[in-house]
């Protein structure tokens, strides 16, 4: 029987090492589908009608929605990568028809024909070719989505869930908490925790203020002194601004302020983590890109925890350099949003100490899949916790009645 079993693990390995790339996709969702972009919603819905302090606040009539100004402009980007056996992995980003453009006419060149175990190769390959008009947004956002969805081939491969191929499991269990507006709803749900949006930014002077700490104070009333609290400021604050804001705030006990200033302003965040670092954490890296930007939160000592996420920072091969990087520091990471891929990531490293879940529900009221109707069996929080299957890859497949348009072919 062992001799047997040592044949087929020989024959496993030959097809597996004559396996190659035969083809990269690229898709954008039809306009009607909430997906990777999961601000493209089309009813009312707390995430795009609440008003939430952001870069575009300090202009009246861009102040009311987000959507007013174009946050979910681009839209999803779908990557498939086809190996010669038939096996096939799915990516994911926002980018829209863009980010396919870059992946059909440029990306697919390094990928196609290629070993996908050559995860490393094709990364650099990808990245160094779009050094001259990339290097962070889109042209990331594009080689992410090609990366993730050679890591899910890589997993289907070999039999084992992309956690397995990084390092296994160093948790049983992730904890997660919630964004959402209702801390309230988020505590009877069971969460480790709430991150509010902060509704009001500078340019609403000192009622605003007043406003911001009014909603702090309300949440704390209602989910009492333990419950950890934590704010999501989205770019829109000045240094001044954020720091009167955590001093005001210091009878509620926030656990962190999250991307109070626009992501290249690192001395900004140098100068707020020196002055609020005893009232409350500083967090930012949703907005970040690949380890080099990451490298300048680190050295400056902008951040008390990091925040990439894993759909626009590079994709896995990237977001694992991120994280050990910041594990020779002992800085925390806590992924920003990116569902499933963020999952196995902090699987596999001992400083991803919890999980951040959006509750995508219109009301904040239900737990619904962070990317709408793009994954079957996308992974949802139980008794606030997330619990990851042993399937092959990322673990979930695009639904059968999900309607994707190829724009560019080569």
């Amino acid at each position: 029987m062992i001799v047997e079993d040592k044949i087929q693990d020989s024959a496993k390995r030959r097809i597996v090492s004559k396996t190659v790339i035969r083809e990269v996709r690229a898709f954008v969702a039809d306009p009607t589908e909430v997906c990777a972009d999961y601000h493209n919603q089309h009813d009312k819905h707390w995430i795009n009608d609440l008003p939430i302090a952001n870069p575009m606040s300090i202009y009246p009539e861009y102040k009311e929605k987000r959507t007013s100004w174009g946050i979910n402009f681009l839209g999803t980007v779908v990557v498939e990568v086809e190996l010669n056996d038939g096996t096939i992995g799915v990516g994911c980003s926002i980018g829209g028809e863009p980010a396919c453009y870059i992946i059909e006419k440029q990306l697919s060149r390094f990928a196609e024909g290629q070993d996908p175990r050559n995860v490393e190769l094709i990364w650099d390959q990808m990245w160094r070719s779009t050094i001259p008009y990339g290097r962070k947004g889109l042209v990331v956002h594009a080689i992410s989505a090609v990366d993730l969805a050679i890591w899910d081939c890589l997993g289907k491969l070999r039999g084992e869930p992309v956690y397995n191929l990084i390092g296994g499991k160093t948790k049983d269990r992730l904890e997660v908490y919630a964004i959402t507006p209702r801390a309230d709803i988020a505590k009877e749900m069971g969460f480790h925790g709430v991150k509010l949006p902060c509704r009001f930014g500078p340019a609403d002077g000192a009622s605003g203020l007043r406003k911001n700490i009014e909603d702090i104070a309300i949440a704390r009333e209602q989910v009492g002194p333990d419950f950890p609290i934590r704010l999501d400021c989205y770019m829109s604050m000045t240094v001044p601004y954020a720091i009167e804001l955590v001093k005001a705030a210091a009878p509620y006990n926030l656990i962190w302020v999250e991307e109070c200033l626009p992501p290249d302003d690192f001395d900004g965040y140098t100068a707020l983590k020196a002055a609020i670092g005893h009232m409350c954490l500083v967090t930012t890296g949703e907005h970040e890109y690949t380890r080099y930007g990451f490298r300048e939160l680190i050295a400056r000592k902008c951040a008390d925890i990091l925040q990439p996420d894993i759909n626009w920072v590079g994709g896995l091969t990237e977001a694992r350099r991120i994280v050990a990087m910041a594990a020779a520091y002992d800085i925390p990471v806590i992924p920003h949003g990116s569902s499933v891929f963020s999952y196995h990531l902090q699987s596999a490293f001992t400083n991803c100490p919890i999980a951040e879940f959006l509750v995508m529900s219109p009301q904040a009221d239900e737990l619904v899949p962070i990317f709408g109707g793009l994954f079957k069996s996308e992974p949802l929080p139980k008794d606030s916790f997330i619990d990851l299957p042993e399937t092959p890859g990322w673990g979930v497949e695009l639904n059968d009645n999900l309607r994707l348009i190829r724009p560019y072919k080569k």
